[in-house]
């Protein structure tokens, strides 16, 4: 297949690029560089070959008014966007917010053929986030896991999402749905609750707990009051949950990605310094942004057709054995 992957040389695109390499297929991956990593810093070695990745620097918005057609491709999975960390996600809403325009360039490039008769992309996949849940079911002593079926856009009312990341992500589903129903693009979603992985960056919790451990730093200090619960993914069981479902979503049809498991930042940090071994003292500083108190994903649908291989403890020695390797 000939693929583009958007936003490619971020955390969730680079290791779809890897899989799609390791399977024989043509890439194209576009992304500024503004976060992420250089391609020439991935641990990008596929295991199979012939494979071809090509790679262009530039903002994925100047890419849709280029010459290259949503229909040349037979996959496009769509990343691209501003992220961050809660710093980023609080502290620079606007610049989060440029996501709106993003996924509106995206899906119209998507749906608007060059000539009268001509073809659709076989296959898109938009990456939306939990954020996109009502924070009002995500309080502390007032949360449950959160159902697909919660966000439905027959109805008139929309209950508030998380911050203008959440709004942004909201709306590219809703631009999602208009594709599907009104020009039949076969787009499928997914929400990936806190995907983790050994190469993440350090502006989220996962790696910077995991590195604060690896050097036995005493205290160990989570952000906010360190109960918040999260739904850890990962990266590799969220390739592969897509890779093996893309296919067997209906157009316009959306999935959770998760564990289903809520666990604390605090548990995070005991149990990872566990396996050091090391006993340090966990305090925490609520001068920190923490997010919602809950964010725990309903898996009934995904399991259906797909259960995470890679266990919480499996992730976090892995992430200990890289943070090790690369200090």
């Amino acid at each position: 297949m000939r693929c583009l992957i958007t936003g490619g040389c971020g955390f969730v695109g680079r290791h779809f690029a890897k899989r799609l390499a390791d399977d024989g297929h043509n890439i194209v991956v576009v992304d500024d560089f503004s976060t992420g990593r250089h391609p020439k810093d991935w641990a990008f070695k596929p295991n199979n070959g012939p494979y071809s990745v090509s790679v262009r620097r530039m903002d994925c918005r100047d890419f849709f008014r280029g010459q290259e057609q949503a229909q040349d491709f037979d996959l496009i999975i769509h990343c691209a966007a501003v992220v961050g960390g809660r710093l980023k996600i609080e502290g620079d809403p606007l610049a989060v917010a440029t996501d709106l325009a993003i996924d509106s360039d995206f899906f119209r490039w998507c749906v608007v053929p060059p000539a009268a008769g001509a073809s659709l992309p076989r296959k898109v996949v938009y990456f939306s986030s939990s954020a996109v849940y009502p924070t009002d079911m995500q309080r502390r002593g007032d949360h449950e896991p959160l159902k697909e079926s919660y966000i439905d856009f027959t109805h008139d009312y929309v209950s508030m999402p998380d911050a203008t990341y959440g709004w942004s992500k909201l709306t590219g589903e809703l631009l999602a749905q208009y594709a599907a129903k009104t020009y039949g693009l076969d787009v499928v979603t997914y929400r990936p609750f806190s995907g983790y992985g050994e190469d993440q960056d350090e502006a989220y919790p996962f790696p910077a707990i995991i590195r604060r451990v690896v050097n036995r730093e005493d205290p160990i200090v989570i952000w906010g009051s360190g109960e918040q619960l999260r739904d850890f993914i990962h990266i590799d069981d969220v390739v592969e949950a897509v890779m093996q479902t893309k296919d067997k979503l209906a157009p316009g049809e959306v999935l959770n990605l998760g564990s289903g498991e809520g666990v604390s930042f605090t548990t995070l940090a005991a149990n990872a310094a566990s396996l050091v071994p090391f006993v340090p003292k966990i305090v925490t500083d609520p001068t920190k942004p923490e997010g919602v108190f809950a964010r725990v994903a309903d898996v009934t649908k995904m399991r259906q057709f797909y259960t995470p291989k890679v266990s919480l403890v499996e992730g976090i020695r892995r992430s200990l054995d890289y943070v090790r390797r690369t200090m």
